[in-house]
């Protein structure tokens, strides 16, 4: 099963990257913020994917401390880059519907490549403090993780030493991060929301609106996985209820990103059609 998924991930979040590099009509805002949220599913997912892969069609299940703290350090910052790029892309929304005319010029290639790098920047950094704070705490005689990988909260449980910096560190991060973007993905919405509801038909405001339909799914299943686990004292935290829920966000949620952009997204499907008929032709020569 987890072979399928992480197949599928990868293929069709690849598809969409392969989308927008050949169809010169994808090449907007939109698109460019889609093909990054796409490549960074491949990554998380690549995180612990395959290791885990690897542990069950081998059975050895050991791993270094120092790969254990390269896994935690990178799960960490690709979380922390999907917050930051679907507030990216939320903001992209509020952009084009609520400012049209300005749109264009406001958001130039330039302009879209500062956010995403930014957005990379501060996921890459945001992953360090809990990494290092982790690999410093001394851990009892039992090395055994009961979880599918090294997650945070399934290594904490293992320490010896007392773990409340590392979860300040957490808390704060997520209050500061989560806070931050889920208050400015709100914000475009509210904005968003209000300009719709004053074009006069019906058609014309389900038009509008359906452009933000994948994005508000994907916000809202990614911020409720997360904060379920996270944000919540490791005391009080069950690994059952954790591995399962991280079999979600780790696994299914980035499968479903080229699902949920495809099916509901009038551009991308026409896309898919193009470079198929083009293919057909191609080969039918």
């Amino acid at each position: 099963m987890f072979l399928f998924i992480y197949l599928f991930t990868v293929m069709g979040n690849l598809l969409i990257i392969v989308l927008f590099s050949s169809d010169s009509r994808l090449k907007r805002p939109m698109y460019f913020f889609l093909c990054n949220m796409s490549f960074l599913d491949i990554s998380y997912s690549s995180v612990t994917v395959p290791y885990l892969l690897h542990v069950l069609i081998t059975g050895n299940k050991y791993i270094q401390f120092r790969m254990c703290m390269v896994q935690l350090y990178f799960f960490n910052s690709f979380a922390a880059m999907e917050f930051l790029l679907l507030t990216t892309m939320a903001y992209d929304r509020y952009m084009a519907i609520c400012q049209p005319l300005s749109y264009p010029q406001l958001m130039n290639q330039r302009a879209c490549m500062l956010l995403a790098v930014s957005a990379w920047l501060v996921g890459f950094i945001a992953g360090a403090p809990v990494t290092i704070l982790s690999s410093t705490l001394t851990y009892c005689s039992s090395n055994i993780i009961n979880h599918y990988f090294c997650d945070i909260t399934a290594i904490l449980k293992l320490a010896c030493d007392d773990t409340s910096a590392v979860e300040f560190v957490i808390f704060a991060q997520g209050v500061v991060l989560l806070l931050s973007c889920f208050i400015l993905t709100v914000t475009s919405y509210v904005y968003i929301l209000s300009a719709v509801l004053k074009i006069s038909s019906t058609e014309g405001r389900y038009k509008t609106f359906s452009t933000c339909g994948s994005h508000l799914t994907m916000v809202n299943l990614f911020y409720i996985l997360l904060v379920f686990v996270y944000m919540k004292p490791t005391s009080s935290y069950s690994l059952d209820e954790g591995k399962f829920v991280s079999v979600l966000y780790v696994n299914v949620l980035p499968m479903l990103n080229p699902v949920v952009y495809s099916l509901r997204n009038a551009d991308v499907k026409r896309a898919l059609m193009r470079t198929c008929r083009r293919n057909v032709v191609n080969i039918s020569f």
